[in-house]
């Protein structure tokens, strides 16, 4: 059984997010793993470079 209370919270455990036009990218909070536990840093361990409509370029 999944523990919920670990279960990351910006993308519901998926590891995956989208944007409003849907474009899916890694989940920046987990790190795609889906989990978030106590401890884990919620930046990303790299900063993150964007186009000039700041979508996600990966």
């Amino acid at each position: 059984m999944v523990d919920r209370s670990n279960v990351c919270k910006a993308c519901e455990g998926t590891g995956m997010l989208s944007d409003d036009e849907e474009w899916q990218y890694t989940c920046t909070v987990c790190g795609g793993d889906g989990s978030f536990l106590p401890g884990d840093r919620a930046e990303p361990a790299r900063p993150i470079n964007v186009d000039e409509n700041n979508r996600l370029l990966d």
